[in-house]
């Protein structure tokens, strides 16, 4: 986001006179920034640290990370801090396809009990795939998963997400990471869109042909549960009990 007049230094845009809009852009900026440092941190971070990642001098950063505190986006432990409940609770609102990530909570789970497999639902974001449901396997914590993870197109699940495929799952025998295999196929919408793909990962000499036909059972289970979720309607306020 640009605000037009003054120079940028990492992610605070700063003017030289800046009116309320411009401001405001700028400590929406600044605070996106610092969040997305937090997240790359992957875990706590002190002012010295966000500051250097952000490009931006302490004060600034020690103003806004109060009010993200004030808010409950960051939580603050001694010196450090790392993203907060309220972060967490609005990202779980994001539903990249209406009812995805309920369709597939069961199904994933019954493919990591059945397989032992480490399992991803990724979708498509701006030429990456990211995370949005995830069940740790036998691979942790060779290989943890987690939701919120973005990953290039070119592992079995970004290839399975960016079309058509035929012949059945993209197998990927140690390509990515020694050690680790990976069968992934497409997630489908009731109307045949692809919305998603599904990925189990297992370590090197599993049987890669039974996870791919287990794969494929799982991702048939989320677009059935996604075609039953399209059919359900809403609860009449009446019917509630407060």
């Amino acid at each position: 986001m640009d605000t037009g007049t003054g120079p940028r230094t990492g992610g605070l845009a700063q003017t030289a006179a800046p009116g309320r809009g411009e401001r405001g852009r700028g400590v929406l900026e600044g605070a996106f920034a610092l969040l997305d440092a937090l997240r790359r941190n992957g875990d706590e971070a002190g002012v010295t640290e966000l500051a250097l990642a952000c490009g931006v001098p302490k004060g600034s950063v020690h103003r806004l990370l109060d009010q993200l505190v004030a808010v409950g986006a960051v939580e603050r432990r001694g010196n450090r801090y790392r993203v907060g409940p309220q972060l967490y609770r609005l990202g779980q609102a994001w539903e990249p396809h209406p009812g995805l990530r309920s369709a597939a909570r069961l199904p994933l789970q019954r493919l990591r009990a059945v397989t032992g497999a480490s399992v991803v639902l990724a979708v498509l974001r701006e030429d990456m795939a990211i995370t949005v449901s995830s069940v740790p396997g036998d691979l942790e914590p060779l290989l943890p998963v987690r939701d919120g993870i973005a990953f290039r197109l070119d592992t079995a699940a970004g290839k399975a997400l960016r079309g058509p495929l035929r012949g059945g799952a993209v197998l990927d025998r140690e390509d990515v990471m020694d050690g680790v295999c990976c069968a992934a196929l497409p997630v489908r919408a009731p109307d045949g869109r692809t919305v998603a793909a599904l990925a189990g990962m297992v370590p090197a000499g599993g049987g890669l042909d039974d996870l791919a036909r287990a794969v494929a059972e799982t991702g048939a289970a989320v677009t059935r549960a996604l075609a039953r979720g399209g059919q359900r309607r809403p609860v009449p306020p009446t019917a509630l009990v407060l």
